[in-house]
């Protein structure tokens, strides 16, 4: 299985590193039509991700305790970490 995952939501690039994922789970408290956490207790995308507001879009990245969530802009620039 592959562990780092990337998905383009809202213009924005949106990468799971699947390696440091502890399933804390806050990721998926604030954006659940984007993240799902399986049964391995690991984070993933949602099968279908729809577009979301920014804001909480970066806020459930920036949640994650291990920064196991990347966010990048349209330049490829990194949002956070």
């Amino acid at each position: 299985m592959d562990d780092m995952r990337e998905r383009e939501i809202s213009g924005k690039t949106v990468r799971i590193d699947r390696t440091l994922c502890i399933g804390s789970g806050n990721c998926t408290n604030l954006a659940p039509e984007i993240f799902v956490i399986r049964e391995d207790n690991i984070v993933d995308f949602q099968e279908e991700t729809p577009d979301i507001e920014e804001g909480r879009l970066e806020e459930a990245v920036s949640i994650c305790p291990v920064d196991a969530l990347i966010l990048e802009d349209e330049d490829g620039e990194q949002i956070v970490p």
